[in-house]
């Protein structure tokens, strides 16, 4: 496969130009003005930010895209999926709160918020996944899927789990519904904390495979019936029932490229990764650490792959911030910040696994303008 283009710009204004317009010019440099917009539903797909975080992209990166869309005939909305664990965006009502916040609204951003799987996580189409491995029918929020463009606008940054949180992560992970989000990261089923359930029985009455049930005011999941639906999950009012999270990391990263081929295969797409505030965590976790590099640029592409190994590559040429978790590795010549800051992880996985589903290459030419 011929390397993909990726195109670069640097942080860096004039008089005449801010860093928004600097957005808009690279966007038409890469050609996202070929796409058809006009009349055309088009989902932008970015983090909403926890509350407490402060790393999280800004509404005014999410106006200049969907100004973008606007100015060319199209119908914009940003939107996300509810979470799988407990926090300010494990359901729509919460997730739109959160949102409202940290600054998303129509009057900041000039569009819309659909939370793409609805209010308890449970709206999700099932989408084939053509070449898949460990998924045949990725679920994926279904606002997602109505979409006839998808566009998808990443905070570049670390990632626990997955070494770092790109342009895959952002689409695979991001449009799962709760139920997608619990076939990537588990190999089981969910789990009952039995210190926390009340024996309300709310699990009970959304279990369609009568796989959960009550004894001395504790709940307790037949896992030979349980299908990892997660809609128990979504219901708990005491948070008591949640994803075992025991699915190894090397899968969890290839499950969220067959989970990005779903979203992306049969229609328009195009992507954009911001490399700022790259903190060693996800923007999922209540806090954000010190960047662990400097501010790098705004990258965009329409290969998905390369635009994250490009990302990744200018992030691990840059040097390490002495006051970041990672400043004891600042000389070290091997140059993999993820891998300094979560020793456990492997992201090449992902990409490895995408390029063979078809995703795209990691090879690459960047442009810069």
């Amino acid at each position: 496969m011929a390397a993909s283009k990726v195109y670069y710009a640097d942080f860096h204004t004039t008089f005449t130009e801010n860093l928004q317009q600097k957005l808009t010019r690279l966007l038409k440099t890469a050609g996202m003005g070929n796409i058809d917009f006009d009349k055309h539903y088009t989902a932008i797909k970015m983090h909403f930010g926890e509350p407490g975080n402060l790393a999280f992209l800004r509404p005014n990166w999410a106006k200049t895209v969907a100004d973008f869309v606007k100015e060319r005939g199209g119908k914009p909305f940003l939107t996300d999926c509810n979470t799988l664990y407990v926090g300010g965006r494990k359901n729509a009502l919460d997730h739109l709160d959160s949102a409202y916040l940290n600054g998303f609204s129509p009057l900041s951003t000039g569009c819309h918020v659909i939370i793409a799987d609805g209010i308890k996580g449970t709206d999700e189409v099932y989408v084939p996944v053509e070449g898949g491995t460990y998924i045949t029918e990725a679920k994926i929020g279904r606002a997602v899927m109505d979409a006839d463009i998808f566009i998808s606008l990443t905070h570049f940054k670390g990632h626990e789990a997955t070494g770092f949180g790109g342009c895959l992560k952002n689409i695979g992970m991001g449009c799962g519904s709760r139920a997608g989000k619990m076939e990537q990261h588990n190999a089981g089923k969910p789990v009952v904390d039995h210190d926390a359930c009340i024996g309300c029985s709310m699990c009970t009455r959304v279990c369609a495979h009568s796989a959960i049930t009550i004894a001395e005011r504790k709940a307790t999941i037949d896992h030979d019936k349980c299908v990892g639906c997660g809609r128990c999950i979504g219901v708990c009012p005491r948070d008591a029932i949640a994803c075992a999270y025991d699915e190894s990391n090397d899968i969890l990263n290839r499950k969220i490229a067959e989970y990005t081929k779903a979203v992306v295969d049969g229609r328009p797409c195009f992507h954009i990764s911001l490399v700022l505030d790259v903190s060693p965590n996800c923007d999922c976790h209540a806090e954000n650490d010190v960047p662990i590099v400097p501010n790098v640029g705004m990258f965009a592409s329409f290969d998905p792959i390369a635009l994250d190994q490009a990302c990744a590559d200018a992030v691990n040429a840059m040097p390490v911030n002495p006051h970041s978790c990672i400043a004891e590795h600042a000389h070290d010549h091997s140059h993999d910040h993820f891998h300094f800051a979560h020793p456990e992880t492997n992201w090449e996985s992902a990409l490895e696994h995408g390029e063979t589903l078809g995703l795209g290459t990691r090879a690459y030419e960047l442009v810069k303008i």
